[in-house]
């Protein structure tokens, strides 16, 4: 009789599409993950098929998967136009995809889009960062364009100028970093107008009811450099010909399929979040991410409207308060911020459904190396009993990657509530797991490799040849191991582990891929 139960269940489940960005845990794995909280199935293309780290995805696979052996009864398809054109984040910044192949592939996508009319469809795309891809020239990456620090690093320092540089000393530099990169730099110009046009090309396909939605995303760039052109453009075709509604131009990259799933839900749940924003200190606001085009406060207007919420008015009680811990927050203020973290989750407890939702975004990590400090928040909400009952935590790489990993959750959260499909245990795996990625592994363990690389003479660890890889791996799981397991007991002692894999998901120490398995804790 449950098997049954739990059959007709399954055939009644909402169903999305997903194309990541990529294979990376944070772009292919988390959406799927959002989607398991709210109750709705998310399918993606086999993970082969989306390539691996300097391998680029199959285009021509996914278009296959997508028209032949994606779900028919779909409500919701969620895009990277970068996996479709290019074949992903990394191959979408060298040469090699004309943009004659782009734009026929976008325009599949959208013939694609036409034979699922009653589902939602939107695309997310990237406007290229500012640095190449940066690894050595070695192994798979021999022959890699733009590879060697002393080519990236190069490229990075032109691209990081103003456009056009202003004074003579930056003319000067200009001028002498053209001259040793020549045909290179040309490369990397051509790429980069390649890329602007791609976009605008899948802002004119939405323009043309292509697809009903488009947010492109600035990846890593700061508010000076060449992409300031490539934006004007887009922003220039966009406020043009394309409502507000349907076309989003913001700082952000990787977060983005999590962002329009969020969406997706919320519009399936038929609700528009009502978020309030909750800084660290008073002046949180302005600080501005050095890889982001503008200050958080402008990240998370735009995540938010994006994630299909928007901003409470003062005379209302929100859904979802977020929490934005910043840097060089004084005790006091620390004092008070965790005190209102405390008290949203003391209310929620009581007041069942009633109250806002607590969501932490940490951007502690803004102060590089600083572990301690980045390690703080996690710790006081750990010891007040309180870090595995907020509906949402993240704390990783760029303002926007965290907002937008944070809010979709509890949006998840509260779409699942309103559907009657929420799912605890799916909750708290997403949880925990970021709590064991975002502060075990990047204040701890992650450090602890890069370490021991340097003292075996390794000191670029961007990719590492396979036996190295390897060895890494190996260091990984048994570091981060006994870590992830004393969160578990200590943040949902609710749940006991059921199985715990750790990998390196690339040939790097940049991220790690954890897949989690919680059961109910014997007796609960």
């Amino acid at each position: 009789m449950e098997s049954i139960a739990a059959l007709f269940s399954s055939l009644l489940a909402l169903t999305f599409v997903v194309v990541p960005l990529d294979d990376r845990p944070v772009t292919a794995q988390l959406p799927r993950m959002l989607g398991a909280i709210a109750g709705v199935s998310v399918a993606e293309p086999p993970r082969p098929m989306l390539g691996r780290y300097l391998t680029p995805g199959d285009s021509a696979a996914i278009m296959r998967w997508l028209r032949d052996d994606a779900p028919r009864d779909a409500r919701a398809y969620v895009v990277s136009q970068d996996m479709i054109a290019f074949g992903g984040l990394v191959a979408s910044r060298i040469p090699g995809v004309s943009r004659a192949q782009a734009y026929t592939r976008l325009q599949d996508l959208a013939a694609i889009r036409a034979s699922r009319p009653a589902a939602s469809f939107a695309v997310f795309g990237t406007v290229m960062r500012l640095a190449p891809t940066g690894v050595p020239r070695l192994g798979p990456a021999a022959t890699f364009p733009f590879a060697d620090a002393d080519v990236w690093g190069a490229i990075q320092q032109y691209a990081n100028l103003p456009d056009p540089p202003q004074t003579e000393q930056q003319r000067a530099f200009a001028a002498s970093l053209r001259a040793k990169l020549g045909p290179t730099l040309d490369a990397y110009l051509d790429t980069r107008a390649r890329n602007r046009d791609v976009d605008l090309f899948a802002l004119r396909i939405t323009a043309e009811d292509g697809f009903d939605r488009i947010v492109l995303g600035q990846d890593d760039a700061g508010p000076v450099g060449l992409h300031l052109r490539d934006l004007a453009a887009l922003r220039s075709f966009a406020v043009r010909w394309l409502p507000a509604a349907r076309a989003s131009i913001e700082p952000g990259a990787d977060e983005l399929a999590m962002v329009l799933v969020s969406a997706a839900l919320a519009r399936e749940a038929r609700i528009v979040p009502r978020v309030r924003v909750v800084y660290s200190r008073a002046d949180g606001a302005r600080v501005n991410d050095p890889l982001e085009f503008a200050p958080i406060a402008t990240t998370i207007a735009a995540l938010t409207r994006s994630c299909g919420a928007r901003f409470a008015s003062p005379d209302e009680q929100a859904d979802i308060d977020l929490f934005v811990r910043v840097p060089a927050t004084s005790a006091n203020d620390e004092a008070r911020f965790v005190d209102a973290i405390a008290r949203d989750v003391d209310v929620r407890s009581k007041a069942s459904q009633a109250a806002p939702l607590a969501a932490v975004a940490d951007l502690s990590f803004l102060v590089t190396d600083d572990y301690a400090q980045q390690r703080q928040l996690t710790e006081e909400l750990v010891a007040r009993g309180i870090a595995g009952n907020v509906a949402a935590f993240a704390s990783w790489n760029t303002v926007a990657n965290t907002v937008g990993t944070t809010l979709p959750e509890a949006i998840a959260v509260l779409a699942g509530f309103r559907l009657r499909s929420y799912d605890p245990r799916a909750h708290a795996t997403f949880t925990l797991m970021r709590y064991a990625d975002d502060i075990a592994f990047h204040t701890a363990v992650r450090p602890k490799l890069n370490a021991d690389l340097n003292a075996a003479g390794i000191s670029d660890h961007t990719l590492l040849l396979p036996d190295v890889a390897r060895r890494v791996a190996s260091e990984n799981r048994a570091l981060l191991w006994p870590d992830g397991l004393d969160l578990l007991a200590r943040i949902t002692p609710q749940f006991r582990d059921a199985g715990f894999t750790i990998t390196l998901p690339w040939d790097r120490t940049f991220e790690t891929e954890l897949d989690v398995r919680l059961a109910p804790e014997r007796g609960s």
